[in-house]
């Protein structure tokens, strides 16, 4: 390499710690204004001219945020929509509705799986916290459970959520990711859910049934268990025997979103988008039913037919007026303003990267050292996630580092490397991560159970997700 490769590399370094400091400094500098201040800071140290740097910041927020920024608001409002309609615990009472005890945790995290499609990590866990904390205080009543109900029944929702939101669009990471590197949509969806069905069944209820006597002691305050599961709420339904179908039958009516229907609001943008994927492989592309399914399995679309089915879910079904639906879905978009920001900053930073030719810099010293770029990005995003206490940070920086290794993207390798970031930024999930807190909160944990529950379970996911990732990449 020559020695302007070399200054090159050294600037993305500098780069990287400076981005690091600013974050996590006394300062706590903003993630979205970090990621700003030092694209500038990198343009200007690669020699970018000053009015083309600013062009490229522009460019690239402006691309990243149009690319995704539409599609993660209708995903916002979509799992509010969901959570207010009843639909999301419609679905999760009605799998554990008939379950014998041994069979709770792997339904848990099926519910959490579904519900986890729409919804942040944060967001599904407190949707489905009245669930869990329901069945197990019918767990504690009943007895012959090995350790705490509580972590038997938590981990599994939380490998589920947390899996989802990693590895699997429409979630914002792995989508800016699959923008950031041009992955198909419809591969990385299919590989997606190949490696996060075997990660989810490790790291939840099998690591669950291990971990759960080994914390016997785990169990949230009794207030809050009151406030997310007394009898003020929905009941459980009996979990066997022949009250179970009369308890069902009661929760519908309650909610007014029979089951069937609550299923179809989770899934359709993921039914279109595989639709898509079907019709680019079957049909002739001068078909007319292969041109809509693909406008109809587009992101934004099928966002978009997912949110107004669900929104028809939640006026029809549920009895809420329009006002307080209004007020629901802007209250939904206010928590992801700060997400959207980074975001931007990241595609930024990204643009950047590729103007100022320190992309040029990477993917020569990638050639030569002979870097597994799988390897690579799941590694930049796991430390770039633990260092800044944001896996959104670590996803779109490790993008904009790494896509220069793969050219012009697209194949099962661009869709493999998506994940590998996607599950790079779960792991040693810790004390500077929210998702951290929420959980040991949550669950009354002090911060040893909250590090052998939160922690392992999503660097779990995060190694088995890269595994998985590497395994498939044999056929890349």
């Amino acid at each position: 390499m020559s020695a302007h490769t070399w200054w090159l590399l050294l600037i993305l370094t500098v780069a990287i710690a400076a981005l690091i400091y600013l974050i996590n400094s006394r300062l706590r500098v903003h993630p979205f204004v970090a990621l700003i201040l030092v694209s500038v800071g990198t343009g200007i140290a690669a020699g970018e001219p000053a009015a083309k740097l600013a062009g490229s910041i522009e460019e690239g927020a402006g691309g990243t945020l149009g690319d995704v920024g539409v599609t993660l608001a209708l995903g916002a409002m979509l799992g509010r929509l969901l959570s207010d309609s009843g639909a999301t615990d419609t679905i999760a009472r009605a799998l554990v509705a008939r379950a014998e005890p041994r069979r709770l945790p792997w339904l848990v995290g099926a519910a959490a799986f579904v519900i986890g499609v729409p919804m942040f990590f944060e967001v599904g866990l407190i949707v489905l916290l009245p669930l869990i904390f329901s069945v197990a205080r019918r767990m504690e009543n009943h007895g012959g459970t090995k350790g705490s109900p509580y972590v038997l029944l938590g981990v599994p929702a939380i490998a589920s959520l947390s899996t989802l939101h990693g590895m699997l669009p429409p979630h914002p990471g792995p989508l800016t990711a699959m923008t950031g590197l041009h992955a198909d949509l419809g591969l990385t969806l299919g590989v997606g859910i190949v490696c996060a069905v075997p990660t989810v069944i490790l790291a939840g209820p099998v690591y669950a049934r291990w971990i759960a006597p080994r914390l016997p002691d785990v169990a949230p305050d009794a207030e809050l268990v009151a406030q997310f599961a007394g009898a003020e709420r929905q009941p459980v339904a009996a979990t066997s025997g022949p009250g179970a179908q009369a308890d069902t039958d009661a929760l519908r009516r309650r909610t007014g979103v029979p089951t069937g229907l609550a299923v179809a609001a989770v899934l359709v943008p993921v039914v279109l988008m595989l639709l898509r994927t079907l019709a680019e492989t079957v049909l002739d592309e001068s078909s007319g039913l292969g041109a809509a399914l693909v406008f109809a399995g587009e992101p934004l679309v099928a966002m978009l037919a997912g949110f107004v089915f669900a929104f028809g879910v939640t006026v029809f079904g549920s009895g809420r007026s329009g006002e307080e639906t209004r007020a629901s879905l802007t209250d939904s978009l206010k928590s992801i303003a700060a997400i959207l920001l980074i975001i931007g900053g990241g595609g930024a930073f990204k643009q950047v990267l590729q103007d100022s030719g320190i992309g040029d810099a990477i993917a020569s010293a990638a050639e030569g050292a002979h870097v597994n770029v799988i390897l690579l990005g799941w590694l930049i995003a796991l430390l770039l996630s633990l260092t800044t206490g944001s896996a959104t940070v670590g996803i779109v920086s490790a993008t904009g580092i790494v896509a220069p290794l793969i050219g012009d993207g697209g194949g099962l390798e661009a869709s493999l490397l998506v994940v590998a970031i996607g599950a790079g930024s779960l792991g040693l999930n810790y004390v500077n991560h929210a998702g951290f807190w929420l959980v040991k909160e949550s669950f009354g944990m002090d911060l040893s159970q909250a590090t052998k529950t939160q922690t392992v379970v999503q660097t779990l996911v995060s190694v088995l997700g890269l595994a998985m990732a590497l395994l498939l990449s044999v056929f890349a």
